[in-house]
């Protein structure tokens, strides 16, 4: 069936030009892929740029899962599940926790597909918790011939297989691991002066199981803190930050009910771990998002560099996340190598007024490592990438030898991989 009214992504600023399948089933998926000369996979939509589009050949063909199943199968003695690929994390994480188990982080929204997440190198928060590539034990994936093959944890072509930009191919289907199922309560706090954070980052960031600072750049510092916690524990004081007396959006006059419980209240990990509630929009839509991820030895540079660029990026900017993720072991991983510190940027969706200021943030971010996220608004090519990523020549050689027509390639890929 051809998709013919979803022709945009979440944010709605960027309209697909290539026709979209809505495949039944992975076999009429082979079928499409081992017929087409060029072949992108749409999950959730989340990527805010031409990540997924085929803007280059007439006969190429977007294909989207969303018709296709959500499954997971638990298995106890592995303590791992396998999921269908186009699942949102926050349906695979309700199974997951009404059978008594429980994956080791989510992303800020639960919305977003784990094959997709995963391909882009998506993350939560936590100075011990990797992005959530690391939890993938196997991917199945859909090859340019049509057939599906199965690239597990210790096979040499692992590494660079799970954070792949879908540059080799489909993936219908992962195993991720999982625990038993936990709760989690969520403090917010406000008010923690620049100095204070400078004087205190580690101690700041370690404070809890996954913590997120928010920021606009300007005097005030940090706004607000969210630190989500998986043990009981008395109210800090943090540095000067204090408890928040009520529920808080990140967004200044955004509707409190569609984040997640707040107030030291304990809940299962899935109501907590996310900043959004499944059932509702997450964040404005109305949005652009950037991030950069660079060397957690360079936050405090980074932290500078940013509040000298404060107000030049007030007019485009509607909050700025700060998180840490820890090293991995994935090729194109943004913390691939060591721990990051994270730095998101929401902006209002205006592209020409967005793209205008993210030069300047990456002439002050690039140079202490920082690497853009794959599925937000850069504007870094690949000579600038390409040293930022130790195992870039290992991944074009992988995927020379997986995709050597280029089925799955595209502009994008073109532009940002080479």
């Amino acid at each position: 069936m051809t998709d013919v009214t979803a022709e945009k992504n979440w944010a709605g600023n960027h309209t697909y030009r290539s026709r979209i399948e809505r495949v039944r089933s992975v076999e009429h998926l082979q079928e499409l892929v081992a017929a087409a000369p060029r072949v992108r996979a749409l999950g959730s939509r989340h990527s805010f740029t031409d990540l997924t589009d085929i803007t280059d050949v007439d006969d190429g063909v977007l294909v989207s899962l969303t018709d296709l199943p959500t499954t997971v199968e638990v298995d106890p003695a592995t303590r791992t599940a396998r999921v269908t690929g186009r699942a949102a994390y926050g349906d695979v994480a309700t199974q997951l926790h009404a059978a008594g188990w429980a994956l080791g982080n989510l992303a800020s929204l639960p919305h977003i597909s784990v094959a997709g997440a995963v391909a882009t190198g998506t993350h939560g928060s936590g100075i011990e918790n990797g992005s959530l590539a690391t939890a993938v034990a196997s991917i199945d994936i859909v090859g340019p011939d049509g057939e599906v093959r199965t690239v597990s944890r210790g096979d040499a072509d692992h590494p660079g297989s799970i954070v792949s930009l879908g540059a080799l191919g489909v993936v219908t289907a992962l195993t991720l691991d999982i625990e038993p199922t936990y709760d989690v309560r969520q403090d917010v706090y406000t008010g923690l002066g620049w100095e204070s954070l400078v004087e205190n980052i580690e101690e700041v960031t370690r404070s809890a199981y996954s913590v997120s600072l928010f920021t606009r750049w300007t005097d005030a510092g940090i706004e607000q803190v969210w630190r989500k916690s998986r043990v009981d524990e008395a109210p800090l004081d943090l540095h000067g930050a204090q408890p928040a007396a009520r529920t808080l959006h990140m967004l200044e006059g955004a509707p409190t009910e569609s984040v997640t419980e707040q107030g030291g209240v304990f809940g299962p990990w899935l109501h907590r771990l996310p900043h959004f509630r499944m059932e509702f929009t997450p964040s404005r839509g109305e949005e652009l998002q950037s991030e950069y991820l660079l060397p957690r030895a360079e936050a405090l540079a980074a932290v500078e560099r940013l509040r000298a660029l404060g107000p030049r990026l007030a007019q485009v900017l509607q909050v700025c996340e700060l998180r840490t993720v820890a090293a991995d072991e994935h090729w194109l991983s943004s913390s691939y190598g060591h721990d990051v510190l994270g730095v998101h940027f929401t902006w209002v969706r205006d592209e020409e007024r967005v793209y205008a200021v993210l030069p300047a943030i990456e002439e002050a971010l690039l140079p202490l490592g920082a690497r853009p996220h794959w599925g937000k608004c850069f504007v870094a090519g690949s000579d600038a990438i390409a040293p930022l990523y130790p195992r870039m020549g290992d991944f074009r050689a992988l995927r020379d030898r997986v995709d050597p027509e280029r089925v799955f390639g595209n502009a994008w890929l073109d532009r940002v991989i080479g």
